[in-house]
């Protein structure tokens, strides 16, 4: 095991098997505990089982549901506020100690290369100790009552509340970042939390839970579901479950939803971010910014840069530097390269899905600037270059394509830009290169976006900025403090002073 835990902490968590590959238990309201079965747990680097995880039986779900429900949501919403920020505070010092563990764990079971995984693991800590910033967002309003003549004598006051039980699903390609923004906000905010890391990747998730649990906070006021995709949707329409907040495609958000009926949902779906450069943009700083928004892990991204339209004027020449730029790069095996820009799509699957949207695309009339290349789940960057007829025909255009491919679109003006990112179903993010204020003013404010980034590849980054999607990617914004507000509802409450001569009015 010291492959890649060493930290003593996580030593209750997980036992070696006979064939010498680690077990581990999952996490129920308290208790650490096996599941009826273990699931193999394969790196998308090589293929190589790194672990087994514990398959939850329908009895442990019900278990942990009803515990975390009936005794956990009434312990964290009694543990004060100020403690929970100190139990976030000593959770990003545990942290910091294990920190190199939770970076091989990113590594080997997220396929991430090593800046990638130790951005991340930065990232949560930082997110942990930010919560000192965001209380405020809790606290609520005081409205007299002497604005309205049937409102006269009283006063009211409109509180923050938790909804009490929250569901958070988290997706493979940020699997312990997007968990804690998700597990952090819930129970900053007093509800008790129910996770549900992806099956891909799970490791991280169940070494951030037990950090939770060494924090202080009430143990009972989280559990860790590692379940099958098929027990889901009986948990998803679970009415002790008030709210679900879910990073993931939108075919799944809709599925959610349906299934879900009557609750809060806090959703950041699929992504189609357009990248506009205009005629006065620097060329080499937008080539750059926009190949690192193609490829940073490997575009597996809801914010990756999926679709580049630039002004006819400097269009050859910057189709000419972004192929120079991107066909430099590669992936490779970040196990033996820590240098690597790019590692492997999580599965083998995911790379049949590339190929599979670059044939539609060839098919139908789009033209490769780059020669496709692949080894197993190892894709190259891809780019192709398409006119504005055939684009609205194009699965790249039409699917949140999750892989490092990107379409190139020459286009006569910023006003046609923006009809064409606008045209997608999509609206999470854009990204805007121009030295001109003005312009960049004026396609900001017509994009349908939840972001837009400035001279800049769009990045969510700990949510110091707010970020979420419109249109079909999603509902609510992610952030600090934000993610406070979509977890949360408002409760009135009015205080009746009516002839008891607290006001005389005249």
């Amino acid at each position: 095991m010291s492959k890649f835990i060493h930290h003593k902490i996580f030593d209750e968590i997980y036992e070696i098997g006979e064939d010498g590959v680690p077990e581990f238990k999952t996490y129920i309201a308290g208790k650490w505990i096996y599941g009826e079965k273990f699931k193999d747990i394969k790196s998308p680097i090589n293929g190589e089982v790194i672990a087994r995880v514990s398959i939850l039986s329908r009895e442990q779900i019900e278990e942990a549901i009803s515990t975390t429900y009936e005794i956990g949501r009434e312990k964290i919403r009694d543990y004060p506020g100020e403690k929970r920020i100190s139990s976030f505070l000593k959770a990003a010092e545990m942290m910091k100690e294990a920190f190199d563990d939770f970076v091989r764990i990113l590594i080997l079971d997220a396929g991430k290369p090593k800046s990638n995984a130790m951005g991340e693991v930065k990232a949560t800590i930082e997110r942990l100790e930010k919560t000192t910033f965001e209380f405020g967002r809790l606290i609520g309003d005081y409205i007299p009552g002497d604005w309205s003549e049937e409102t006269l004598e009283s006063e009211a006051i409109v509180k923050r509340e938790p909804y009490g039980l929250i569901l958070a699903i988290s997706p493979f390609n940020y699997p312990l970042f997007i968990s804690a923004t998700k597990v952090i906000p819930a129970l900053l905010s007093g509800n008790a939390v129910l996770l549900k890391p992806a099956s891909a990747d799970p490791l991280a998730p169940i070494l951030f839970t037990r950090v939770l649990e060494l924090s202080g906070l009430p143990k009972e006021s989280f559990s860790l579901l590692t379940v099958p995709g098929g027990f889901m949707d009986d948990i998803v329409r679970d009415k002790r479950i008030r709210a679900i907040t879910f990073t993931g495609s939108t075919e799944v958000g809709e599925h959610i939803i349906r299934t879900g009926g009557i609750k809060a949902y806090h959703l950041e779906l699929g992504g189609k971010d357009p990248a506009i450069v205009l005629n006065d943009a620097n060329i080499e700083e937008s080539v750059e910014k926009i190949v690192k928004g193609i490829v940073t892990y490997s575009g597996q991204r809801c914010d990756a840069i999926r679709l580049i339209l630039v002004e006819e004027d400097i269009y050859e020449q910057f189709r000419e530097s972004l192929v120079a730029q991107l066909s430099k790069i590669e992936p490779k095996n970040p196990l033996e390269d820590e240098n690597a820009i790019m590692g492997p799509l999580i599965d083998e699957d995911s790379a049949n899905y590339i190929e599979e949207i670059y044939k539609d695309a060839i098919e139908k009339g789009a033209r490769p600037l780059l020669e496709f290349r692949r080894r197993g789940n190892y894709v190259w960057p891809i780019v192709l270059e398409v006119n504005n007829e055939i684009l609205p025909t194009l699965r790249a255009f039409n699917e949140d394509v999750f892989g490092p491919l990107a379409l190139l679109i020459k286009v006569k003006d910023e006003d046609e830009a923006i009809e064409i990112a606008n045209s997608s179903r999509f609206g999470l993010d854009a990204a805007v290169f121009t030295t001109c204020e003005k312009r960049a003013r004026k396609v900001a404010r017509k994009l349908e976006v939840g972001s837009v980034f400035i001279n800049e590849y769009p990045r969510h980054g700990i949510g110091y900025y707010p970020f979420g999607g419109m249109k079909d990617s999603g509902i609510g914004r992610e952030g600090i403090g934000y993610s406070l507000e979509m977890l949360t509802t408002t409760k009135t409450i009015v205080h009746n002073f009516r002839g008891q001569g607290v006001w005389e009015y005249i």
